[in-house]
C-alpha cells in the first residue's frame, strides 16, 4: 500500500472522532419489494447499494443511474420535506412505487448584524467574474461518469477539527446567506488533502472568487465531490485520482477567514451531507 494511501487510511476515523458533540443518525433498512435499500432517509442523507434484479430505477421522476451489476446512489437535499415516489423496474418486466419518508433535520441558524456592506454582497467589480467562474462550475456537474467509485467504503479527505457541519447558516444585516452545504475541516496551511474515494477530476481551479483553490472529483452516477479553499491544487482535468491519492492541501483561499478543507458532495444538484458517506453514524458538529 502506497504511503499516501495509509496515512488517508489512518485520517478515516480523526475527524469525528475529536468532536467535542455529535448528531447521531442511525442507517436504515428498507425492504421494498424484492430488494433492500441501506441508508439515511434524512435530509441530506444519502443511500448506496446494489441489486442484480432492478432494470431501471427513479426517484420522484428522475433516472437513478444503474451500475453493471445494479449499483445505485441517490440523495435527498437539505430542506426536503415529506415523502419522495421511488419506482423499480425489474428484469422481469414488473414494476412498483414506494413512497419514502424524509426525516427532517435541525439546522444551527446564526444571525449577524452591523457587517459592512462590502462583506455581505461582492461589489459590482467583480460579478462579471463570478458569473464566468460559475459556468465552470456548472459545466463541471453536468459531466457524469458511468464509473462507481462511490460504492466502496469512504475515507475523510483530510485530518483535522471540525469547524462547520452541513446545513448551517447566517443571516447577516438581515439577508439570509445560502446555507453551508460541506463539513469543514480546519488545519494548517498546507496539510494533505486526499480523494475520499476514486474517481476523475472536472474541474481544478487554482483561484475561484468565493472557494479559491477548487477541486471537482466525480464518482461516479451523478455522486461528486469538491473541495475549496485549497493552497495548492495537485491534479488536473481529466484525470483520473484513486482513493487515498494526494490532489493538495488545506489553505485559507477565497472567501474564508482561516485555513481549511470545505468538502461538499453533489448527487446531481442534489446538495448531499457529505458525512453520511463515512462508515459511522455520528455527525460531527463543531468545536
Amino acid at each position: 500500500m502506497r504511503l499516501s494511501v495509509l496515512l488517508a487510511f489512518l485520517f478515516l476515523s480523526l475527524p469525528a472522532a475529536e468532536a467535542q458533540h455529535a448528531q447521531h443518525f442511525t442507517a436504515q433498512t428498507k425492504k421494498l419489494g424484492a430488494i433492500k435499500l441501506n441508508g439515511y432517509f434524512v435530509q441530506g442523507g444519502v443511500v448506496v447499494g446494489r441489486s442484480g434484479k432492478l432494470k431501471a430505477m427513479t426517484l420522484d421522476g428522475r433516472e437513478v443511474p444503474l451500475g453493471p451489476k445494479g449499483e445505485y446512489v441517490f440523495g435527498f437535499s437539505r430542506d426536503e420535506k415529506g415523502s419522495q415516489v421511488l419506482t423499480l423496474v425489474y428484469k422481469d418486466g414488473k414494476f412498483e412505487s414506494h413512497s419514502l419518508e424524509i426525516a427532517p433535520r435541525s439546522y444551527d441558524i446564526q444571525r449577524i448584524e452591523g457587517l459592512p456592506p462590502k462583506q455581505v454582497t461582492p461589489p459590482p467589480e467583480v460579478l462579471a467574474r463570478i458569473k464566468r467562474e460559475n459556468a465552470k462550475i456548472g459545466k463541471a456537474r453536468r459531466q457524469r461518469g458511468d464509473w462507481q467509485d462511490f460504492a466502496g467504503i469512504w475515507i475523510w479527505p483530510a485530518h483535522g477539527r471540525i469547524s462547520g457541519v452541513y446545513g448551517s447558516q447566517r443571516i447577516l444585516n438581515g439577508q439570509p446567506r445560502r446555507p453551508h452545504f460541506g463539513v469543514d475541516i480546519a488545519n494548517s496551511t498546507g496539510t494533505p488533502v486526499v480523494a475520499p474515494a476514486g474517481g476523475v477530476v472536472r474541474l481544478a481551479e487554482e483561484d475561484l472568487y468565493y472557494s479559491g483553490g477548487t477541486i471537482i472529483i466525480d464518482h461516479g452516477q451523478g455522486l461528486q465531490s469538491t473541495f475549496l479553499h485549497m493552497a495548492s491544487v495537485e491534479v488536473a482535468p481529466n484525470q483520473r485520482v484513486e482513493q487515498g491519492e494526494r490532489i493538495g492541501s488545506i489553505g485559507a483561499t477565497g472567501r474564508v477567514t482561516g485555513a481549511h478543507l470545505d468538502w461538499r458532495v453533489n448527487w446531481f444538484a442534489r446538495r448531499i451531507d457529505a458525512q453520511f458517506l463515512l462508515p459511522r453514524a455520528i455527525i460531527a458538529s463543531p468545536q
